[in-house]
């Protein structure tokens, strides 16, 4: 990445990554929810709202409209993708995105069955994000895809599966990735980053062309995602509380711009929070006003289009398994 500019910039070929052989890892492949046991476990009674959510969620899909799910990083460490994967394989979602530390938790199971590293440790040592098989191979994926002008989960469910030639890498539990299941079936796996958000941003090998390229895609192939909703459709936030939120503001607005407003939109979020007073997020004196993922997702968004915002509370270890319940009844 040339820069020259007139300001000082850092030289990222000063930083010295190590293996990932040697990274301390805090979650692995027996971290994720084992489907079978969810079914037959005994869990709490859901909260009514979730039991709409599942509802709305099946009179999308039978009327053929969008189910798009947006999810953070921590759904994917916490051992929840065997869920969206199974919603993907059953129809149930129809679209799938992420930020840029979903992306490279999922891409790590898949190629050593591990991930998320010791951060204190790692950062104090001046470690941490410099594990140099991630971000040596998700670089090389991405400028790969950006010559073929694909858009970032594109291209790394193409390498996951396979598909791509000169990743010279090989991803041995590519069947646990989110990204590898998505291109599989062909439901559209965004990525949406911001740079400098991400470990493998520091790496030496990092192009913030090739980045920059392949996520502004995937911001299209996002918004025409959106676009679908045009009659009825539905958009469930899962523990992301700026990207999802942002992301999907500026899809909707878009999509209204060019006459395809997405009215009856149907919105979720699903975050752990508790809020006593959902009025309140349209007062600029509450806190509540300054959390993104309420004020857009769950509050303007529907407002402006007719439709319904819904707000779950609760850690989505519990809640996510609970509307993947509902839906397998």
């Amino acid at each position: 990445m040339k820069y020259e500019g007139v300001y000082e910039c850092f030289d990222f070929s000063r930083i010295t990554t190590y293996p990932i052989a040697e990274r301390n890892n805090v979650v692995n492949l027996s971290n994720m929810i084992d489907l079978d046991d969810l079914v037959k476990r005994d869990m709490p009674a859901p909260p009514p709202d979730l039991e709409r959510i599942a509802a709305e969620m099946r009179c999308c899909r039978t009327a053929g409209s969008p189910v798009i799910v947006f999810t953070g990083a921590h759904l994917i460490k916490n051992g929840l993708s065997p869920i969206l994967a199974q919603w993907m394989r059953e129809g149930w979602i129809t679209h799938l995105a992420t930020n840029g530390a979903g992306a490279i938790h999922d891409m790590e199971l898949a190629m050593i069955g591990e991930t998320s590293e010791d951060v204190p440790d790692a950062l104090r040592l001046g470690k941490f994000g410099f594990a140099d098989e991630t971000g040596r191979t998700m670089n090389r994926i991405l400028r790969l895809g950006n010559e073929a002008k694909l858009g970032f989960g594109e291209c790394l469910g193409a390498a996951l599966n396979g598909k791509l030639a000169g990743v010279g890498c090989e991803f041995p539990r590519s069947d646990k990735s989110l990204m590898a299941t998505a291109y599989s079936l062909g439901v559209p796996f965004t990525v949406h980053v911001a740079i400098g958000a991400d470990i493998v941003n520091a790496h030496p090998d990092f192009d913030g062309e090739v980045t920059g390229g392949t996520s502004g895609r995937d911001f299209g192939i996002f918004v025409a995602a959106v676009e679908k909703c045009r009659e009825s459709g539905m958009f469930l936030n899962i523990g992301s509380a700026v990207m999802g939120p942002e992301v999907m503001l500026k899809a909707v607005s878009a999509v209204a711009n060019a006459g395809a407003p997405p009215i009856g939109l149907v919105t979720a979020v699903f975050d752990f929070r508790e809020v006593s007073d959902m009025n309140a997020v349209q007062d600029s004196e509450c806190p509540a006003y300054y959390f993104r993922d309420l004020k857009s997702v769950v509050a303007r968004i529907p407002e402006a289009f007719e439709g319904t915002g819904y707000y779950i509370s609760g850690d989505i270890r519990e809640t996510v398994p609970q509307l993947f319940r509902l839906m397998e009844k």
